[in-house]
């Protein structure tokens, strides 16, 4: 049996099928690709951001209703606002004084949906 590893070289890890192996790793995307997109996904490991997420899908909302509306302090939801800001899942505008935030883009929505489907299935 050959042991091939990513750099063709000989390796303790045996491989059933040489030519599926090579095509697979062909189309593997950058290991900085996956490692972004490994981190997009650690976003929608917290239930807050969840439940932040899913009000945006139904307004664009301020801190203040946002707090209200899970029961929980500004300061907790402007610091996972800011987690998905930073993430680009989460955008704000400014009316006054006040700041609104909805989501970024439809992508996020559409997220969703699968994941929903998924663990409803």
């Amino acid at each position: 049996m050959e042991f091939v590893d990513e750099n063709r070289q000989s390796t303790d890890q045996p491989v059933m099928d040489k030519e599926l192996v090579e095509k697979v790793r062909q189309k593997m995307p950058d290991e900085e690709l996956l490692y972004d997109l490994a981190e997009f996904f650690k976003v929608f490991g917290d239930s807050t951001r969840i439940k932040i997420i899913w009000a945006l899908f139904e307004a664009d909302m301020c801190v203040c209703d946002i707090a209200n509306l899970l029961n929980m302090s500004q300061s907790a939801i402007s610091h996972q606002l800011r987690v998905l800001k930073n993430s680009r899942l989460v955008r704000y505008k400014k009316s006054g004084k006040t700041v609104y935030y909805s989501l970024n883009d439809d992508h996020i929505e559409r997220i969703f949906e699968l994941g929903m489907e998924h663990i409803m299935e």
